[in-house]
C-alpha cells in the first residue's frame, strides 16, 4: 500500500479539492479538518452505542465466546475498508458510495448503491436513537417516562419517546450546518475514546475470570444441525451490525480539507481505532463479569452496562454510563449527516423524486436544510412501528444492516471487475491520487467481495433467533428480512428505470463549468472549428450527468466525455 500523488491538471488547486474535476460546483463549506474527519468515522461506527447495545444478543445466542466474531468481521470490513480508502483517494465526493458506483458501473446499479444506503441510513438513524432506552433508564429511573419498564409495552413506547427526542436534536444541528455538526461530533468522540481507554482499563484491573472463558461455548448449539458454529454465525451479527459506517469521512469529502489525503487515512484509521477499543471492551467486559451465569448478560435492560455498573459500581459506573450516552448522540448525529449526504448526492444528480427541493443549498450555513429535515422526518415514521409491533421493527433495523452490506458489494464488486479488466486503477488523468493499493489491491478487493457476499447472506438468512425471536411467531415475520430486501430492489429498480433514469443530470445550480476539451479542427460540421458556443451541456452516458462535451464527430456518433479517464 502506499500514498502516491501525481501532477495536478491545469486550473486545479494544490489539493485537487475543486469540485469541478467531478462536474460539481463547490456549494457545501469546506471546513472540516483531519480530526473531524476521522471523528465522522469513528462516531458513525460507534464502538460504545453498537457494542453497549448489542453485547446481550451476542452474550445470549453463543455466550462468552462470541466476542471471537469481533475480530473476524474486523478483518472483512477491513479488505472493504482498504477498497474505499483507494476510492477516496480518488472521488472525495458527498454520497461517496453512490458516487463511487456511478464511476465504476451503469446506471442501475450505481442508482441502486445510493438507494439502498439511503433506506438504511435511514432505518439505522431510528436505531442508534433507540440505543438510548437501554442507557438512559439505567443512569436514572427518571428517564423511564412511560410506566415502570416491566409493562408489555412501557420500554418499547418509552424508547420510541427517547428516540424521537434524539432525532429532533440531530435534525437541528444537522440543519444549522457542518461546523456545529462536527464541531459537536469531535468532542463527543474524544469523550469516547477517552472513556473507551479508561472503561478497559478499570474492566481488566478488575478481571474475574480466567482467559479460559473466552472459549467457553456453554453448551450453545447443542443439538442443533450446524452445532456451535450455527449459533456463532448468529452471533456473529452483533458484531457485524457495529462494524460499518467507516465510509462516511469520504462522504463529507466535499466538506473537508485536502480530502483525498485527509478522507483515506480517516477511514483506516478509524475502523483500525474502533476494533481495538471494541474488542478490548468485549473481553475485558466478559474476563471482569462478577458471575456469567447471570441473566442480566443476556437481557437487552442489563448486558454490558449491568457488567460494568456491577464491576465499578456507584459513580464511576455511572459515569461510564454518561459516557455512553454522549457516544450514541455523536452516533446519530453522524449517521444523520451521512444520510444527508446521500440524498443531496443524488438529488443534485436529479436522481430522486423531488430532488430539485432536496438539493437545496443554505445559502448562509451552505448546509443541505430541506434534506436534513426530510431525513429526521422519515426515520421518526418507522419508530411508531415499535410501539405495537417491536418485532416488525427488528426486522427493519436488521435489513437496514443488510442493505448497507449490499450497497458495499455494488462497489467492491465492480471495482474487481475493472481489476480484472485492467482497467483499474485508472490511468492517469491529471487529477492527484491521494492513497493507492498498489500491488496488494486485487487480492484485497477479492477479500472484500467474498467477505461483503457471505455476510450478506449470514445477515439475510431467515432464521427463527433473528427474525420471528418472540411470539407470535409467524412465517412472514421469518421471511419478513428476504421480502423486505427484495421489495426495497424492486420498487428502486422500478422507480429508477420508469421515471428518474430519463431525467437524470446534473441540476444547473449544481452544476461546474467545465472547461471544454480540445476540439479537432474539422469537428461539428466537418469543414472548420467548432466555436465556443457549441460546447452545449448535454447529458453524459458515463456518468449519468450533464458536462460540456464537444458536439459529436460527424460519422462518429455521441462525443467523449472529458471527464472518462483515457483508456476506460
Amino acid at each position: 500500500m502506499s500514498e502516491t500523488r501525481t501532477a495536478t491538471g491545469p486550473g486545479k488547486t494544490a489539493d485537487s479539492s475543486g469540485m469541478d474535476e467531478f462536474g460539481y460546483a463547490q456549494t457545501l463549506d469546506r471546513s472540516i479538518g483531519k480530526f473531524a474527519s476521522f471523528a465522522a468515522g469513528v462516531s458513525y461506527i460507534s464502538i460504545l452505542t453498537g457494542v453497549f447495545q448489542l453485547f446481550y444478543f451476542g452474550f445470549s445466542t453463543a455466550g462468552p465466546a462470541y466476542a471471537w466474531s469481533w475480530p473476524i468481521v474486523f478483518v472483512g470490513q477491513l479488505m472493504v475498508a482498504l477498497c474505499f480508502a483507494e476510492l477516496a483517494g480518488r472521488y472525495p465526493v458527498a454520497g461517496s458510495v453512490y458516487n463511487w458506483a456511478k464511476r465504476l458501473s451503469s446506471g442501475t446499479p450505481s442508482w441502486l448503491a445510493g438507494w439502498l444506503l439511503l433506506i438504511s441510513s435511514i432505518m439505522a438513524l431510528g436505531s442508534v436513537a433507540l440505543a438510548l432506552q437501554i442507557t438512559l433508564p439505567q443512569l436514572w429511573s427518571g428517564f423511564q417516562f412511560i410506566g415502570d419498564g416491566s409493562g408489555p409495552y412501557d420500554f418499547a413506547i418509552n424508547g420510541v419517546v427517547l428516540a424521537t427526542g434524539m432525532i429532533v436534536v440531530s435534525t437541528l444541528i444537522n440543519a444549522f450546518g457542518v461546523k456545529l455538526m462536527t464541531k459537536i461530533n469531535s468532542i463527543g468522540v474524544f469523550v469516547e475514546l477517552i472513556a473507551a481507554v479508561l472503561l478497559v482499563a478499570a474492566l481488566f484491573w478488575h478481571v474475574n475470570n480466567g482467559p479460559e472463558v473466552l472459549l467457553d461455548t456453554r453448551g450453545f448449539g447443542e443439538g442443533k444441525p450446524m452445532g456451535f458454529f450455527g449459533v456463532f454465525l448468529i452471533a456473529a451479527m452483533a458484531s457485524g451490525y457495529v462494524m460499518y459506517g467507516f465510509d462516511t469521512a469520504s462522504s463529507l469529502g466535499e466538506e473537508t480539507k485536502d480530502p483525498k489525503k485527509t478522507a483515506p487515512k480517516a477511514i483506516i484509521r478509524a475502523v483500525t481505532a474502533s476494533f481495538l477499543l471494541g474488542g478490548l471492551l468485549l473481553f475485558g467486559g466478559i474476563l471482569a463479569a462478577p458471575d456469567l451465569n447471570d441473566p442480566k448478560l443476556g437481557s437487552p435492560d442489563g448486558g454490558l452496562q449491568h457488567i460494568v455498573l456491577s464491576v465499578l459500581g456507584g459513580p464511576f459506573g455511572k459515569a461510564f454510563l454518561v459516557c455512553i450516552v454522549v457516544a450514541v448522540v455523536v452516533c446519530t448525529l453522524a449517521v444523520h449527516a451521512a444520510a444527508i449526504r446521500m440524498m443531496f448526492a443524488m438529488a443534485r444528480d436529479n436522481n430522486l423524486p423531488f430532488s430539485r427541493q432536496l438539493s437545496k443549498v443554505d445559502p448562509v450555513r451552505k448546509t443541505p436544510t430541506v434534506a436534513a429535515i426530510v431525513i429526521g422526518v422519515l426515520a421518526i415514521i418507522p419508530l411508531l412501528v415499535n410501539i405495537t409491533q417491536p418485532a416488525i421493527f427488528t426486522i427493519l433495523s436488521s435489513i437496514s444492516i443488510v442493505l448497507i452490506y449490499l450497497s458495499y458489494l455494488l462497489v467492491t464488486a465492480p471495482m474487481l471487475r475493472r481489476r480484472f479488466q485492467k482497467r483499474w486503477p485508472l490511468k492517469d488523468d491529471g487529477t492527484e491520487v491521494g492513497f493507492s493499493l498498489g500491488k496488494w489491491g486485487l487480492p484485497v478487493n477479492i477479500l472484500a467481495v467474498l467477505w461483503g457476499g457471505a455476510m450478506t447472506l449470514n445477515l439475510v438468512w431467515p432464521r427463527q433467533e433473528i427474525y420471528n425471536s418472540v411470539p407470535p411467531f409467524e412465517w412472514y415475520f421469518q421471511w419478513g428480512g428476504v421480502m423486505f430486501v427484495v421489495g426495497v430492489i424492486v420498487i428502486g429498480t422500478l422507480l429508477y428505470r420508469l421515471k428518474l433514469r430519463h431525467q437524470t443530470g446534473v441540476l444547473a445550480e449544481h452544476a461546474a463549468a467545465a472547461e471544454a476539451p480540445e476540439v479537432p479542427a474539422d469537428a461539428a460540421d466537418g469543414t472548420g472549428a467548432a466555436e465556443a458556443g457549441d460546447l452545449a451541456l448535454q447529458p453524459c452516458p458515463v456518468h449519468h450527468r450533464h458536462h460540456r462535451r464537444a458536439p459529436a464527430l460527424s460519422g462518429a456518433g455521441t462525443a467523449r466525455c472529458p471527464y472518462e479517464p483515457q483508456g476506460n
